[in-house]
């Protein structure tokens, strides 16, 4: 993906993790890991390869989106820099359901209002882009135009212009309603919520050390085999990229190893119960029934 990036002039790559985007993944129906999204011009998935796809595959679909890209661009009309401004802001306002806009980042901000705006979006279990103005005195500027409000934070909800720190402050004391609710948005889910929906993502849920074609340790590559030599498609997950997810899923399961194995959303074990199964005929029964 980097070498394509750097060949690819005019094209934007961008590697999202599945799992903590939930939304991005709905609006784009990924159900497999990898899943590569093909955007056009006017924001409609050209092509997706799923699952496991071979380099030319990607590469040959990179050119073809460039080539449309280069003849809808050749056939549009010149734009003014203002146009491609709010083009650019608007694309930024509805990159997540909740955007905010403010000085540094979620980590590390760069003021007490955007702080305090943080804070309150978290506290409330709220998940939420963001944008560093201070990187882009462009979008800085043109923001304050475009929303007709000049200061910052700002708030974006599905696009639309929330306000900033006194409006996110105002909904928070009303006590009555969730701030979720008033900004018409669903909480980000609890971590049980999130391994219910993980072990369920596929009929058959690996979790593992690792991936699939690359397993980091002994017994993930030895169950990972196993189910190859099945033949049935399956979906893993790396805890080794998520440490809320491998601890939680220890309580979740109450299995203390990896890798675990689920069918339909049930356990069925580790390495050790998985071997036992297959050498008494069950396991092919368990995964193909």
């Amino acid at each position: 993906m980097p070498a394509l990036a750097s060949s690819s002039e005019g094209l934007q790559f961008g590697c999202v993790e599945a799992e903590a985007q939930p939304t991005l993944s709905e609006q784009y129906k990924v159900t497999v890991v990898p899943t590569f999204v093909f955007v056009g011009a006017d924001g409609n998935v050209t092509e997706r390869i799923e699952g496991n796809v071979e380099i030319a595959q990607v590469t040959q679909a990179v050119q073809r989106l460039s080539n449309s890209l280069v003849a809808v661009a050749a056939a549009a009309p010149s734009v003014s820099p203002k146009e491609a401004l709010n083009d650019h802001i608007g694309r930024l306002v509805r990159s997540s359901d909740v955007m905010l806009f403010m000085k540094g980042n979620p980590t590390a901000p760069r003021c007490g209002f955007s702080r305090q705006a943080v804070e309150i979006l978290s506290e409330a279990k709220i998940a939420f882009g963001s944008f560093d103005i201070l990187t882009d005195d462009e979008v800085r500027q043109g923001l304050k135009e475009y929303s007709d409000w000049p200061t910052y934070p700002q708030l974006y909800v599905k696009g639309d212009l929330m306000g900033g720190l006194d409006i996110l402050k105002e909904m928070k004391e009303d006590e009555s309603t969730p701030l979720a609710d008033q900004l018409g948005v669903a909480p980000e889910p609890t971590l049980d919520e999130r391994l219910s929906k993980l072990v369920n993502r596929h009929r058959i849920m690996l979790f593992m050390k690792g991936v699939p074609s690359a397993p980091q340790c002994g017994f993930s590559r030895q169950i990972v085999a196993m189910l190859d030599e099945e033949g049935v498609a399956y979906d893993a997950f790396n805890i080794l990229e998520d440490e809320e997810v491998r601890q939680g899923l220890k309580k979740f399961s109450d299995w203390p190893t990896f890798p675990q194995l689920y069918v339909n959303g049930d356990l069925i074990g580790g390495l050790d119960i998985c071997q036992e199964m297959a050498e008494s005929g069950d396991l092919s029964d368990v995964l193909k029934g």
